[in-house]
């Protein structure tokens, strides 16, 4: 129990939050469980950061193709999946090659019962029981085991496992490029056997309502925290806040639940540039795909890396009528009117539809997608985020680039504020 008189110093704690990510999100609801009432000061108009939605002209536009991996320990915590309404996507995925789709079913879950057929077309039997093995082996392994383990290269690592370089061109690339966010499968081993792992314990979801939901169910979590919405921060000063309308704000405690070197110039050039992505969507009479599943583009020529019928996976994403498209490149381009028509002219050679059937609806040039992470953890000592005496970090950025990630961080810069208040409370 938490006495009467730390109550008293909680509820007179000035408490500050700088974005209204999931991180930031996580770090107000953990710190309002320890008695604290928090103020989040967020820039934009709405809360959920990089998990946002828009909602236009009948349809629901995630910024940015995301999904939710429901064997995440993290949103298992902390989310209501039944409120949320998620709807799944079925494991495997479908390959596009101009004039040729076929699908993939569950090379992630039940490798060994995978057609012969299909799979013939992208990998071999023994990669079959490649994926068995590592599926099984990952199953017994805990977050921290993976994050600890030698780092590699995913690429490397999928070469030293022995896997054909033709399931590694042919799933294994479009796949996970279109989940790291790069062209080359550069990214930490430890990342993808972590997503590995969670894709074959649960599913690729998303809300019913889109990926704003997510964001929305964690604010209405919230009781006691203030957020104050279209609020940019300029630069913090020790526990000094500046607002970008000149106001400044006296904190006790700051947590900077976003890239710190935007408000700390003294920390400019600490953090890698984010990985981008370029996000379509096109409107269409119909779906052409069989089941709700990602749409890989194995061409390393084309643009299009993957394509995904959001209306297969939620009807909600369209009130239109029409079926509605995302569409991801993950390559470097240059956003402008050629390269819609060359997407269009990619879309028809791959599924023999006229690019002037594909009604191009919204675009998305995301340039802080994901981060960039060196040496990506599961998680870490709470005093690790804090960086000055009330100066505290949180962020995905931390750990490793997923919402599992963002939350875990907000937990642990709660727990620091926490300690650094009441250091007996733990």
């Amino acid at each position: 129990m938490v006495s009467k008189e730390k109550l008293m110093l909680n509820t007179e704690m000035d408490i500050y939050i700088i974005g209204a990510g999931i991180s930031g999100l996580i770090a107000a609801y953990e710190l309002e469980r320890a008695g604290f009432s928090p103020v989040i000061l967020e820039s934009d108009k709405v809360v959920g950061g990089r998990v946002r939605s828009d909602y236009q002209d009948g349809f629901i536009f995630d910024r940015g193709f995301q999904v939710l991996l429901t064997a995440y320990p993290e949103a298992q915590r902390y989310l209501d999946y039944d409120s949320l309404k998620l709807k799944k996507f079925n494991p495997g995925a479908i390959v596009l090659r101009p004039g040729n789709l076929f699908t993939i079913h569950d090379p992630l879950r039940n490798p060994l019962k995978v057609v012969s057929m299909a799979f013939s077309s992208v990998g071999t039997f023994m990669d079959k029981f490649r994926i068995f093995k590592l599926t099984q082996s990952l199953k017994s392994k805990k977050e921290e085991e993976i994050f600890n383990e030698p780092d590699k290269t995913t690429l490397q690592f999928l070469r030293d496992y022995g896997f054909s370089e033709k399931i590694i061109e042919n799933f294994f690339m479009p796949f996970f490029k279109g989940i790291f966010l790069e062209n080359e499968l550069e990214t930490s081993s430890r990342m993808f056997n972590f997503v590995f792992k969670m894709f074959s314990l649960g599913h690729a979801a998303v809300p019913e309502n889109g990926m704003q939901a997510i964001s929305d169910q964690l604010k209405s979590k919230l009781t006691k925290t203030s957020i104050r919405l279209n609020t940019a921060v300029k630069t913090i000063d020790g526990n000094l806040i500046e607002l970008a309308s000149g106001e400044r704000i006296k904190a006790d405690k700051i947590i900077i639940a976003a890239k710190p070197d935007k408000f700390l110039p003294q920390m400019l050039g600490q953090f890698k540039p984010s990985r981008k992505v370029v996000n379509l969507y096109f409107s269409l009479e119909k779906s052409f795909f069989a089941s709700p599943m990602i749409g890989l583009v194995t061409d390393k020529l084309f643009l299009v890396n993957n394509l995904v019928f959001m209306t297969d996976v939620s009807k909600s994403y369209s009130k239109t009528g029409r079926a509605l498209l995302s569409v991801s490149i993950t390559k470097s381009v240059k956003l402008d009117d050629k390269l819609i028509e060359k997407v269009k002219i990619e879309l028809e050679a791959l599924t023999d539809i006229k690019s002037e059937h594909f009604k191009l609806e919204k675009v998305y040039e995301i340039e802080d997608a994901l981060p960039q992470i060196d040496d990506m953890k599961s998680s870490m000592p709470a005093t690790q985020t804090k960086i000055y005496d009330n100066v505290f970090l949180s962020g995905d950025y931390l750990l490793n680039g997923s919402i599992n990630a963002a939350m875990t961080a907000g937990r642990k810069a709660a727990e620091a504020v926490i300690l650094s208040i009441q250091p007996n409370m733990h």
